[in-house]
């Protein structure tokens, strides 16, 4: 695991200062303290931030072919390399290391841009072809490794890994993104459609980019797509069998290392999966690590030690105070833009723990997505059945009425919390399933924002590429969309983007063998019922992994990485809130009502309304507007 970053000229072959591209890879060297190195031609510089995974001798980046006339900066694991190594030198090709970096160069050689159709991992790199002058971005299918890039003043376009590579740059223009602050507001990440930094782009999931000298930036092209299109025929037995089979290869291929190897162990569903069959797979004992709370209704470790215990690994606890608000600043340094994931504080804790111990780390992401796993897949699969029933002018009118009167109830119990739900049935599948999805409601960022921030946003509604996603989606069933658009939003945007980020930020590498793009293929394809079985998700995982866990692992209710967000604000970051909304870089950008702000932090505070989510994203939004734009 890598950084990268570079500068291309596009319209004339400009020398490059080696100390500008330097500059820029050295912001992130927390991505690759094992090593650094700086490439230059005329009207291009490539950087690279080594993390020796594979062929530690002999895998230094860049790296050039041969005869010097390819040459690739890359950050990320083709975890089929040796298979297509095989394959080249069958045809003639000679290596020189035993990396997967070199792999790159020589399937490229040999195919071409289609080289990337047969690379299994996760990356993101670019490809200098001296012979065409040109510099070829790419990132892996599902968006696991991130991608920036922006055109700035002198012609050239200059990527990275991470935006701090680009902020790096003197000649990038630091100015705020206002339709990425709604985007961020409403959802609590900046999409991969969006940047907070104004003129700065991110490469979509499975996109790449052809920058050729003399001619204009080009737009991205995709070279792969998830579908829901079609249904697999096969008997839920004969299914069952394939996702085992898929499951465990994609668990062997990325147990491929050169270093000391582990997991992250939950106790939950998927985790536990992934720490099974590494158990089957490994001659030695798994290492795995686990994050519990000093609070018993949000603590695992019980269910995570039963699984270390049933496979035997080197299991390592360690035992966190939920109260890690002092991590506010290493997050907002790490993350760049506003995120308001609050997982993140427990996600860098385990990394941490991790990284003690070993420097590549299987997690369970991906599954919730692929499968079905989230409560919202079920709650919106029930909220459809109920709009089939009603004609949408007697519904919208009957359950936007009642959403209306009906009182916004944070402190009762879920059951009796229902103004939400009315709202939702009101409107389209996918408008609810947009909402369902979001923290901040649309009526409540209209009534925060100023006159003066409406109309800057003009027609720009963070919601709507949601619903575009989902009304366009190769889908065949109202789920299929709500998972596709978790697919191309959410899991690019927030859960990648923080367990990148979080592992990077201790050097260590993340690995996801649920996320292997034939997985998500297989699962894309799967019949409703063997994704959500009456009120279980993630159906036919399940049944598979029955042969290796005990059902109390299985079926336990979900609960994921807690923080106690609401009970911060009422107690040590009460003063934190307040601040944001009298004097902070937030305030003074005339974007945000001060008085809203202010109310909000008081009703809260008071327990008159629960506004935690609302004051932690205002948080880190200010965190992120004064770490970017002072």
């Amino acid at each position: 695991m890598c950084g990268i970053a570079g500068i291309f000229h596009l319209e004339t072959a400009k020398p490059v200062d080696p100390a500008r591209v330097r500059s820029m890879i050295d912001a992130s060297a927390y991505r690759g303290p094992d090593g650094a190195g700086v490439w230059t031609a005329p009207g291009v510089g490539l950087g690279h931030r080594r993390l020796s995974i594979i062929d530690l001798a002999g895998g230094a980046q860049p790296m050039a072919n041969a005869d010097e006339s390819l040459i690739v900066t890359y950050n990320g694991e083709i975890y089929n390399f040796a298979e297509i190594r095989r394959e080249l030198e069958g045809k003639g090709h000679r290596f020189d290391s035993h990396s997967d970096t070199e792999v790159i160069l020589h399937a490229y050689r040999q195919w071409g841009e289609d080289c990337v159709h047969r690379f299994n991992g996760m990356f993101a790199f670019a490809l200098f072809d001296r012979s065409t002058q040109s510099l070829w971005l790419v990132r892996d299918r599902l968006g696991v490794k991130p991608l920036h890039y922006a055109q700035v003043s002198d012609g050239s376009v200059i990527f990275g890994s991470e935006l701090k590579n680009l902020l790096a740059h003197p000649l990038l223009r630091r100015e705020p993104d206002v339709r990425a602050v709604e985007d961020f507001l409403a959802l609590g990440y900046v999409p991969d459609d969006a940047c907070i930094v104004a003129g700065v782009k991110k490469l979509g999931a499975g996109q790449t980019l052809r920058l050729v000298r003399g001619r204009p930036l080009p737009e991205p092209s995709r070279y792969w797509d998830i579908s829901f299109a079609d249904r697999a025929t096969a008997k839920p037995a004969a299914l069952q069998e394939e996702l085992t089979a898929l499951m465990r290869d994609a668990v062997r291929m990325r147990m491929v290392a050169d270093v000391p190897l582990g997991a992250f162990l939950s106790g939950g569903v998927d985790s536990s999966s992934v720490v099974a069959l590494m158990a089957e797979t490994s001659k030695q004992a798994v290492k795995t690590c686990t994050i519990g709370f000093d609070v018993a209704g949000l603590d695992e470790t019980a269910y995570a030690d039963q699984v270390a215990r049933r496979f035997a690994t080197d299991h390592r606890t360690r035992i966190v105070s939920p109260d890690d608000y002092g991590l506010i600043d290493t997050l907002a340094a790490h993350f760049d833009e506003p995120f308001a994931d609050a997982s993140a504080l427990p996600t860098y804790r385990v990394c941490e723990l991790a990284r003690e111990t070993v420097t590549v780390a299987l997690s369970g992401d991906g599954a919730d997505e692929a499968f079905a796993g989230y409560r919202r897949h079920r709650f919106q699969m029930r909220g459809e059945k109920v709009r089939a029933l009603m004609p949408a002018g007697l519904r919208h009118g009957l359950f936007g009425t009642l959403g209306r009167v009906y009182p916004k109830a944070d402190w009762a119990p879920r059951m009796f919390r229902a103004k939400s739900t009315f709202l939702e049935l009101a409107q389209s599948g996918a408008e609810a399933y947009a909402r369902s999805v979001g923290i901040v409601p649309p009526e409540l960022r209209q009534r925060l924002y100023t006159d003066g921030f409406r109309r800057a946003l003009g027609q720009h509604r963070a919601e709507d590429r949601i619903v575009q996603t989902m009304e366009n989606a190769p889908a065949r069933d109202p789920l299929d969309r709500a998972q596709y658009a978790d697919m191309k939003i959410w899991l690019p945007g927030d859960i990648l983007t923080k367990t990148d980020r979080m592992s990077m930020a201790v050097s260590l590498e993340a690995r996801e063998p649920l996320l292997d793009y034939r997985l998500m293929e297989f699962a894309a394809r799967l019949p409703v019922s063997q994704r959500i079985h009456g009120n279980s998700g993630k159906y036919l995982m399940k049944r598979a992994m029955e042969a290796y866990l005990p059902n109390e692992i299985l079926y336990r209710d979900k609960m994921g990485f807690v923080t106690p967000i609401a009970h911060w604000f009422r107690g040590p970051l009460a003063g934190e809130a307040a601040a944001v909304a009298g004097g902070s870089t937030l305030a003074r950008t005339g974007w945000i009502d001060p008085k809203a702000m202010a109310k909000a932090a008081s009703d809260h505070k008071s327990g008159i309304a629960d506004h935690g989510r609302l004051l932690w994203q205002l948080l880190m939004l200010d965190k992120s507007l004064t770490r970017l734009f002072g």
